[in-house]
């Protein structure tokens, strides 16, 4: 439904490529179901809305927060103060698996905890009743796919001075 893209966010021809190409193409921008850190309720996209001409949707790419791009503002600014509110990149640098998403925000008290509590498999039971294109594949990749595009995120920064609550008060 989306435009396939390659690593430097060129458009990619998926009949062109094998099933596997596909796959991994189609991982280095999207999450397995199951596997999106969205659906933990830790994590935002966040765009400024007002650099948007009305009807535009936000074009999600690394070069719109870069120098000259539509919100280098805003990536300054989340750089500077995001962790002050408890928020990180878990996609901040190209780790290998999923493309440096510098609009992506987890909020690291909740998420944190949310990852050392998911495990290969409940993706796996996720997985199971999901539609895929590729079934096959992705059953025989798991275990790599898991390391690579799953738990392979840049962790939160340490010691900013922030303290967060992530119990209850009594």
């Amino acid at each position: 439904e989306r435009e396939l893209l390659d690593r430097d966010s060129r458009p990619l021809d998926a009949l062109a490529l094998s099933e596997e190409q596909r796959v991994e193409a189609i991982l280095h921008w999207s999450a397995l179901p199951g596997a999106s850190r969205h659906h933990w309720g830790t994590e935002i996209d966040v765009v400024d809305g007002r650099l948007l001409p009305t009807g535009e949707k936000a074009p999600l790419l690394v070069a719109e927060f870069g120098p000259g791009g539509r919100y280098e503002q805003l990536d300054e600014w989340l750089g500077d103060y995001a962790s002050g509110f408890g928020f990180f990149r878990p996609y901040a640098s190209d780790r290998g698996g999923v493309q440096p998403e510098p609009w992506h925000l987890s909020y690291a008290p909740v998420s944190e905890q949310a990852l050392a509590a998911f495990s290969l498999d409940m993706l796996r039971a996720a997985l199971a009743g999901a539609q895929l294109d590729a079934p096959e594949t992705v059953a025989r990749r798991l275990p790599g796919i898991w390391e690579r595009y799953v738990v392979n995120v840049d962790r939160p920064p340490a010691g900013r001075g922030v303290t967060f609550q992530t119990t209850m008060p009594s």
